[in-house]
């Protein structure tokens, strides 16, 4: 029995060492299969041909460049990064010494100036390329011989890939003319091709070694990681990043604060983009409160439920800027009443003609001392006739109206009943009626609309100043999230004190969990006071469309534009535009669904297309495609 287990052991000890020998045979294979990293990584096949190379199944071509302009701006080759095709751009910089680069300029300068010496002992007309060649290389020379330049070779090669010959060939045309835009000039490597795609591979191997002189500041402007991200994880969508085709989405209440103004030329797309952001919003959370200079607002307010007020001298509604309002806080509220008294002085010198400019060019205030000590005494006395004091518990009590004012003006001393007099029209006399009443608006809902249009032209900034002064007591009594937007507010902006009060509006919004945002096409007068450029820096958000050439400076002054960058501003299409986030900005493209164009569009022939359809669809006929597609918003840009 023991000879017989001996033989069984044996023979499970030679089944497990031929086990053993198989698997270090397979493994063996297996390793022959994985020998280096190249093996892994290389493509099945390597083809190369004179014009285009064929990797696996991919199909690839090199172009190198070797033109230049004159004057290169900086980003000037975001475009090729950016651009949405497959393709690998390598540059190679090598540093040369200055003293070599200054030798070697000398006799280049020597020789051009002997070249323009023999074509004007020749007579020959002068060249403006050789002078410009002349004059760049002495600058060049100067700022090396002080060590405020430095001098490199430069090399940029670009290589492309396609699944096909034909598609290959259209994607070098288009590098082809992003480069030729701008004055920049490119060849197929020839015969290289394999050098070519060594030299754009990640192995920092320069086999084509085609350069180019470069200084520092030229060589600066090729700085690759131009690609501009400018976007949250949630908010709402302003548009596509044209840099890179991203989406601008943005939380405007989760930056410094949540302040934008909008600027641009009637036309460009400013209301569309604000009333775009608006309907966005709204599906946030955010309440929004609009004043409307010129009725675009009517029919985005009516889509969404919201309230339209239409102010005029023969509507009923009726605002009293003696409101007060009934805050929480009790710091706020001791201080409700003085700070109603400091928006009314300026509110009444506003209606009282405001600041005049006399012969000499002096600004004269529409109040001398005397009157502004009597109105401030009015103001107070009043208030206490209607029962209302500093304590905030006398706040509750039904306030006084501008008639109670004008009694009080009237059979008080000093300049009291002049000033009267300058405040009858409002009482009793051309503008009667629309604020010397009791408030009688609601502005419980999710949008508000104040529509101030039908105002004469006289009346409208101070229209304007007492729905901003009355929408600002409503927010400091029922602090939400909301959205505060003033069109044209240029109007404004012309007046020192209502000036003072929007930017006070700027400065406090955040406070209130509120985003004022601010629109004006004249942006000359916005930005000549010294309060609006004040809104612009207390805005974290700002976005600048298609300009007028006088506004251009203007802005790139502020906003410290690039020259490339003013020169699109001035001629974007509509609905394109700068957008400024916090210190970052790209280039913006606006753009609604087809519901959201249908809903907010004031484009002429879109709405009149959009009727011609409903009128149809009313007479139970299918409207034409070309009508469809404008009731639809989709054959008509912004």
């Amino acid at each position: 029995m023991a000879f017989g287990k001996k033989k069984a052991s044996s023979a499970i000890d030679i089944a497990e060492q031929q086990r053993q020998r198989e698997q270090v045979e397979v493994e063996a294979e297996f390793r022959k299969g994985i020998t280096t990293l190249r093996d892994i990584i290389a493509p099945s096949s390597l083809e190369i041909q004179s014009s285009y190379f064929r990797l696996g199944t991919k199909y690839g071509r090199t172009l190198y460049i070797y033109g230049y302009p004159r004057e290169i701006y900086t980003g000037w080759l975001s475009s090729i990064i950016n651009v949405d095709e497959v393709v690998d751009v390598s540059m190679f910089i090598y540093p040369v010494e200055s003293q070599v680069v200054l030798n070697n300029l000398r006799k280049k300068v020597g020789q051009l100036e002997a070249s323009m010496q023999l074509n004007a002992e020749h007579g020959k007309v002068r060249d403006p390329a050789l002078e410009a060649a002349i004059q760049d290389a002495e600058e060049l020379r100067d700022q090396l011989q002080v060590g405020s330049e430095r001098f490199f070779r430069y090399g940029l090669y670009v290589t492309m890939f396609a699944d096909s010959l034909d598609e290959l060939g259209y994607v070098q045309h288009k590098i082809e003319t992003i480069l030729g835009q701008q004055s920049i000039l490119s060849k197929v490597a020839s015969s290289q091709q394999e050098q070519g795609l060594n030299s754009t591979i990640p192995q920092m191997s320069d086999q084509l070694q085609i350069r180019r002189n470069m200084n520092t500041g030229a060589i600066s402007t090729s700085f690759p990681f131009t690609s501009a991200d400018l976007t949250q994880n949630d908010g709402v969508l302003y548009g596509i990043n044209m840099h890179n085709n991203g989406l601008v989405i943005f939380d405007r209440f989760k930056l410094e604060n949540a302040n934008m103004v909008v600027f641009a030329k009637s036309g460009a797309g400013k209301s569309f983009a604000v009333k775009l952001e608006a309907l966005r919003s709204m599906m946030t959370g955010s309440d929004v409160i609009i004043v409307d200079p010129e009725n675009e607002y009517q029919r985005l307010s009516e889509a969404v439920g919201g309230s339209y007020i239409r102010l005029s001298l023969n509507s009923d509604v009726r605002i009293n800027p003696f409101d007060l309002p009934r805050v929480i806080d009790s710091e706020e509220a001791d201080d409700a009443l003085r700070a109603n008294l400091v928006t009314l002085h300026g509110l009444l010198r506003q209606m009282m003609g405001g600041a005049q400019m006399t012969a000499s060019g002096a600004l004269m205030p529409a109040l001398n001392p005397a009157e502004e000590a009597d109105l401030d005494q009015a103001l107070i006395d009043t208030y206490a006739r209607a029962g209302i004091t500093s304590d905030p518990l006398t706040h509750g009590s039904t306030p006084p109206v501008i008639g109670d004012l004008y009694d009080t003006l009237l059979h008080m001393g000093g300049s009291g009943p002049s000033l009267a007099q300058r405040l009858r029209k409002y009482t009793t006399g051309t503008f009667a009626g629309i604020f010397s009443q009791q408030s009688n608006i609601d502005l419980n809902n999710h949008m508000v609309v104040f529509n101030i249009r039908d105002l004469e032209d006289e009346l409208r900034p101070v229209a304007m100043y007492i729905v901003l002064s009355h929408t600002w007591n409503r927010i400091r009594t029922d602090q939400r999230k909301r959205m505060l937007i003033v069109d044209e507010a240029w109007q404004l902006m012309k007046y020192d004190d209502s000036a003072n009060f929007m930017f006070s509006l700027a400065k406090r919004a955040r406070k209130y969990f509120l985003g004022l945002t601010t629109i004006s096409q004249d942006v000359e007068d916005f930005m000549g006071s010294k309060m609006g450029r004040a809104i612009v820096a207390n805005s974290s958000m700002q976005l600048l469309l298609k300009q007028s050439s006088s506004a251009v400076d203007v802005l790139s002054d502020v906003f410290k534009l690039t020259e490339e960058e003013k020169k699109r501003l001035s001629n974007f299409p509509v609905g394109q535009g700068l957008f400024f986030a916090g210190q970052n900005h790209v280039h913006i493209e606006i753009l609604a669904s087809p519901t959201e164009q249908s809903l907010i569009t004031t484009n002429p022939q879109q709405l009149q297309q959009m009727q011609q359809a409903q009128d149809l669809q009313n007479q139970g006929v299918k409207p034409p495609e070309t009508l469809q597609a404008g009731y639809n918003g989709t054959n008509v840009q912004i």
